[in-house]
């Protein structure tokens, strides 16, 4: 799909020949502080990625994926949620005319991937950008997107000590690989009961599994999950991620083991830090990160519409 813009712009589909601007604009992007920029990904997903060219340079980037689906059977209150990510070099940042433009071709890619998802539910089309991002929260704000939620980034530095935990000896603590549909059902089928209204689903299990060192980690009761997180590499960080404990086995200290468990694995892999994300309303979880040596580093916003 190409856009020709009167004003000599082009807008079409990433490909391989523009990696060397997108490093580019990755550059220029990143530069400032703390900015939410997402990586093309395979070229199977390239479809979804927008880019922006003005005299030879890459101006803009956009991209669209599925973020949650809800499954058949859940409640009809639940959403699905799709996710744009829209950047331009920093001198443009305010120039609405340049987001508007991509912006409309991820929105119409949203609509065709909103087609695949089951119609029983609402589809919203959401944003995440840094804080410090004001340009591009105002550019979504003005396009009518309210306020979803907040979340804090939390970092831990690998290199201070992590404490040593025990596990109650009814219970069995095990890396678990997934490997199989069926033990990738089993595990979004508990996800689901945690998270009802954001479930994680297999497209977005599969893309973690490709993570370097992607790893999960359970505490099971005779042969019931109980607990879980997951945990793996971006870059030179680690990430901790779907930190979750079942309603029966909640105050027993089982999320503190696994976390511990999780840094301990992640430094056993000469990582430095590592980092997880948790709702600024979210105060057991704030506590409970803060007492494993998590402190918060930065916050994202997070906006929505209902994709119609």
């Amino acid at each position: 799909m190409v856009s020709q813009l009167s004003t000599g712009m082009i807008v079409r589909n990433f490909q391989k020949e523009d990696f060397p601007l997108l490093g580019e604009l990755y550059q220029a992007v990143t530069a400032k502080v703390n900015t939410t920029f997402w990586w093309v990904g395979e070229e199977a997903n390239w479809r979804n990625v927008f880019c922006a060219f003005e005299n030879g340079k890459m101006i803009a980037k956009g991209q669209v994926g599925i973020i949650n689906t809800i499954s058949p059977g859940r409640s009809e209150e639940n959403k699905h949620s799709i996710y744009v990510n829209l950047k331009t070099v920093p001198e443009r940042d305010n120039d609405d005319d340049l987001l508007e433009n991509v912006y409309q071709h991820l929105f119409q890619r949203a609509l065709q991937l909103k087609e695949k998802l089951p119609g029983t539910y609402q589809t919203m089309l959401c944003v995440g950008n840094d804080s410090s991002e004001t340009e591009n929260n105002r550019f979504f704000t003005q396009m009518g997107y309210k306020h979803l939620n907040s979340l804090f980034q939390m970092k831990r530095d690998l290199l201070e000590p992590i404490p040593v935990l025990t596990l109650d000896e009814d219970f069995d603590f095990s890396y678990w690989k997934m490997e199989s549909p069926e033990e990738e059902k089993d595990y979004l089928n508990v996800e689901a009961t945690i998270w009802p209204d954001a479930p994680l689903g297999l497209e977005r299990l599969s893309a973690y599994k490709k993570n370097a060192l992607w790893t999960s980690m359970v505490i099971r009761h005779n042969d019931t999950i109980a607990a879980g997180l997951m945990a793996w590499r971006e870059e030179d960080e680690g990430v901790v991620e779907d930190v979750f404990v079942q309603e029966p086995w909640r105050q027993r200290g089982f999320a503190k083991f696994l976390l511990t468990q999780a840094l301990g694995y992640l430094k056993s892999h000469e990582l430095k830090s590592a980092y997880l994300m948790v709702e600024t309303t979210n105060q057991s979880a704030l506590a409970l990160y803060e007492s494993v040596g998590f402190q918060i580093d930065k916050e994202e916003i997070r906006y929505y519409t209902i994709l119609k």
